[in-house]
């Protein structure tokens, strides 16, 4: 039960940019004490093994790289794992991350996020489901779970397996909001299905919907798109993370292998 990305960078001046790009993941200013459950309908995808091509825009420096992501749901579709890891050809590994937890009538429910990059202490989010309340390693803040609340490697999973069980819902111009917790808080996120584009890949043509996160008018967070293959079990064929400054990370799909 696991999701991992494995990431070989060819620059180390770009790798330390990398670095503090995959650390700092949609990080938005507003706290929020109390929100709603979302309480989505969901068809989790099968577990496989995704292998992408890297390519990072990091200050003027291009950097390509690779990754192998891994999505495993236990026998009985009650529990999930996801785990993740990125390298760097001369630092070794810079970032591993992982989500586990279970299934329930919210879709994925986490109950532990941890989060490991070079030069920085690990950092845990904690969903206490006895107490109703995310908590965090790194802060002092305190959450209420009202019910679907995501963490930042669990959110696109959690995206993906709406998508599988509401395809007629999923249309151009629909809005799906989730709760996602950080290394040190958390923030309600709001995706946007934007429009059908085939995409050439390494997998041939591919037919995608574009889902988008962008940040709020004027300010600096980072923007998230995402494409999901319908023909291919909705597994996410590319991720692409925007800053504001113009640097990005983009990574594509070239190889999947389904799991038991």
């Amino acid at each position: 039960m696991k999701n991992g990305i494995r990431t070989t960078l060819k620059n180390s001046t770009g790798a330390c940019g990398l670095i503090a790009a995959f650390s700092i993941v949609w990080a938005q200013s507003v706290w929020s004490a109390d929100h709603p459950g979302n309480n989505y309908p969901i068809n989790l995808p099968p577990s496989a093994q995704l292998h992408y091509s890297i390519k990072a825009d990091r200050s003027g420096l291009t950097l390509v790289g690779e990754a192998t992501v891994n999505w495993q749901t236990s026998d009985s579709g009650a529990a999930y794992s996801i785990t993740s890891e990125t390298r760097a050809a001369i630092f070794g590994k810079i970032l591993e991350a992982s989500s586990h937890g279970k299934v329930d009538s919210y879709g994925l429910a986490p109950d532990l996020y941890e989060e490991k990059s070079r030069n920085k202490a690990p950092a845990q989010a904690r969903f206490n489901r006895d107490s109703k309340q995310i908590t965090f390693a790194e802060s002092a803040d305190v959450y209420p779970i009202s019910g679907g609340e995501q963490d930042r490697t669990s959110i696109i999973w959690q995206l993906v397996s709406i998508a599988r069980a509401t395809p007629k819902k999923f249309v151009q111009g629909s809005q799906w909001n989730f709760f996602v917790a950080g290394r040190h808080d958390a923030d309600p996120y709001t995706f946007t299905v934007d429009d059908s584009v085939t995409l050439n890949t390494p997998l041939g043509n591919l037919p995608t919907i574009h889902v988008i996160k962008a940040p709020p008018p004027n300010s600096k967070d980072q923007r998230l798109d995402i494409w999901l293959a319908p023909s291919m079990e909705w597994y996410p064929v590319r991720v692409k993370f925007s800053d504001a400054d113009g640097d990005t990370i983009d990574q594509t799909l070239d190889q999947v292998k389904k799991t038991p």
